[in-house]
């Protein structure tokens, strides 16, 4: 039976955004709330005052919760940098190297470095990690997950820690091309008819995987329009499809893993169409809100701020 009892907050405090989490003592969410209020977005550094109006209400009725956040609340920009650890690390380093806010009643889950050739970090999406690990434990010996957004991460797990990860910048690709490049001037602000976006995502997508390279494709999602060959409403699919086609086109040759999606579930089920016709269709799909809710309780779990010996449920 699911407990109704609160026994953590947990917060995803990312650049644009602050989702916050009442989660019982078997680590499911009882409540949640979303502010605009991101690490970009705190006037004059007043993070507590953000803290406080987020999460204030919680702390009054149950005052002897703890709190855990993670995201960029915890990079240089934000409330207190918290450290990136050295890959291979796992949910119980992240555990061991929380780093406290002084005065603020929290404590920030550290990031991940992997120090290749080019190095990688990540903030927040370790503690998705985290979540997904938690709730298939049958699957933490070897996996590769693939985390779409601004900054898609594609990581390779073993023994239930991140062992590399790679970063695809497609995200903020595609939204500095719609909104500062040529490209994204034809299209109107109405959406197309699904049937119609899908196909000219899926033309993109194509167009790449069949031995095309990005460079030269992109201005094409102009010059198809202009020439008559594609819709305007359909250019910023179709350039959807090049850069995601792009993204797979150099992140699979890398490893035969089966992959597990965690992220915005639209945009995810884009990269499912998008991997389908690169012939993979199996590849299950986790929501972020519910791997960063996991993430958080797993990770206070370890270090011992819940003390609950419940199991994560969905």
């Amino acid at each position: 039976m699911a407990s109704n009892t609160p026994g953590l907050i947990g917060l995803d405090w990312g650049t644009t955004a602050l989702r916050a989490y009442l989660l019982g003592n078997d680590g499911r969410v009882l409540d949640s709330v979303t502010a605009e209020v991101g690490v970009m977005h705190i006037p004059d550094g007043k993070f507590d005052a953000a803290f406080r109006s987020a999460v204030g209400g919680w702390q009054t009725r149950w005052p002897a919760l703890k709190t855990i956040a993670s995201g960029m609340v915890g990079s240089r920009q934000g409330w207190v940098e918290a450290p990136y650890l050295p890959c291979p690390v796992g949910p119980d380093d992240l555990a061991k190297d929380l780093t406290p806010v002084p005065g603020g009643g929290l404590v920030i889950v550290p990031g991940a470095a992997h120090f290749g050739s080019p190095p990688n970090v990540m903030r927040g999406e370790e503690t998705q990690i985290a979540g997904w690990l938690a709730l298939h434990p049958g699957r933490v010996a070897r996996a590769r997950l693939v985390l779409p957004g601004t900054h898609s991460k594609w990581v390779e797990i073993e023994d239930g820690r991140i062992q590399a990860f790679a970063t695809y910048m497609t995200g903020e690709l595609f939204a500095v091309l719609r909104s500062y490049s040529i490209l994204g001037r034809l299209a109107p602000a109405a959406r197309p008819p699904e049937d119609e976006a899908r196909a000219a995502f899926a033309r993109g997508v194509e167009a790449v995987r069949c031995g095309g390279h990005v460079a030269p494709l992109l201005f094409s999602a102009r010059s198809l329009v202009l020439t008559g060959g594609l819709k305007a409403e359909l250019s910023l699919e179709y350039l959807s499809g090049l850069l995601i086609g792009e993204e797979l086109a150099c992140a699979l040759p890398t490893g035969g893993t089966e992959l597990a999606l965690i992220g915005d579930p639209a945009l995810c089920q884009r990269y499912v169409q998008a991997l389908a016709l690169f012939g993979l269709r199996e590849v299950s799909v986790m929501a972020d809100a519910e791997a960063n809710a996991a993430g958080l309780w797993s990770i206070a779990r370890c270090a011992g701020l819940v003390t609950e010996a419940a199991e994560v449920r969905t």
